[in-house]
């Protein structure tokens, strides 16, 4: 009888041990819900939650105008269209957050994590961006990018990501930055005769192309140079089928505009 009692508790420690694990973890669950939900309702009442847990919460079109996180975690929260203006953001982590159409006029940045967020069409007009890392940042459409807040190259590649996207305007704008960072940058220069080619501004789009073909040969990038080389000479052939298109009609010749798909590809190929 002893023995057989001894089996069922032994039989039972295993069962009473996972149970236990089991209670323990949602009693934990449940008081980072409690503490997380706290945390949330201090933010809405007072706009202040420095070094809170905010992460996951649901902030879609929030009035936090000059609201306090610093050093707060927002990792997965979803902050879309809200109103930021002036807001405090330094040290905050905002790995993975949605901050899609947000506004963040004059907001403070400085050290926040920007991994992953998602800042497409968010308004940063001056913002403070200093020691931020926005490699990893979603920015197709941001509005107000200070020229300081990144470097030449990472310009050149968000205005090349613009360009595919169709949104040739901030291509145009992402190009000149760099550009004024770095004025020996030839695939900008490229990048932006491409555009102006297919909108028709042919006599700004060979300057920028014989820009282009010069400073790659001087940099000895016979790859670039080769690309910027090709890309002359399709304009003087389609310039040429152009001019006898229009003799031959009696009108405007519309091959230029080929030059869309051939762009794509070259800034493609470039990167």
């Amino acid at each position: 009888m002893a023995e057989s009692l001894c089996s069922i508790l032994k039989l039972m420690k295993p069962q009473l041990l996972a149970t236990l694990t089991v209670l323990i973890a949602l009693a934990t669950s449940a008081s980072s819900q409690a503490e997380s939900l706290s945390d949330l309702n201090k933010l809405l009442s007072t706009k202040k939650c420095t070094q809170c847990d905010l992460s996951n919460a649901g902030l879609v079109q929030a009035n936090l105008t000059g609201a306090n996180f610093v050093e707060a975690n927002l990792a997965g929260a979803n902050l879309s269209q809200a109103n930021l203006t002036g807001a405090d953001l330094s040290g905050a982590n905002l790995t993975g957050a949605s901050l899609h159409g947000a506004n963040l006029t004059g907001a403070n940045l400085t050290e926040a994590n920007l991994a992953g967020t998602d800042l497409r069409n968010a308004y940063v007009g001056n913002a403070n961006l200093a020691k931020v890392n926005l490699d990893s940042a979603h920015l197709e459409g941001i509005k107000g990018l200070a020229e300081t807040a990144a470097s030449a190259e990472q310009f050149h590649r968000w205005g090349v990501k613009e360009a595919e996207l169709g949104n040739y305007n901030g291509a145009i704008a992402n190009y000149k930055k760099a550009l004024k960072l770095d004025p020996e940058l030839a695939p900008a220069y490229l990048g932006l005769a491409i555009i102006q080619y297919n909108f028709d501004h042919r006599a700004e789009a060979k300057a920028n192309t014989e820009m282009a073909a010069s400073l790659f040969k001087e940099q000895k990038h016979e790859l670039g140079h080769q690309t910027a080389t090709n890309f002359q000479q399709q304009m003087a052939l389609l310039q040429e089928a152009e001019e006898n298109a229009e003799q031959k009609e009696g009108g405007i010749g519309h091959v230029g505009k080929f030059m869309g798909s051939v762009g794509s590809l070259l800034l493609q190929f470039l990167l």
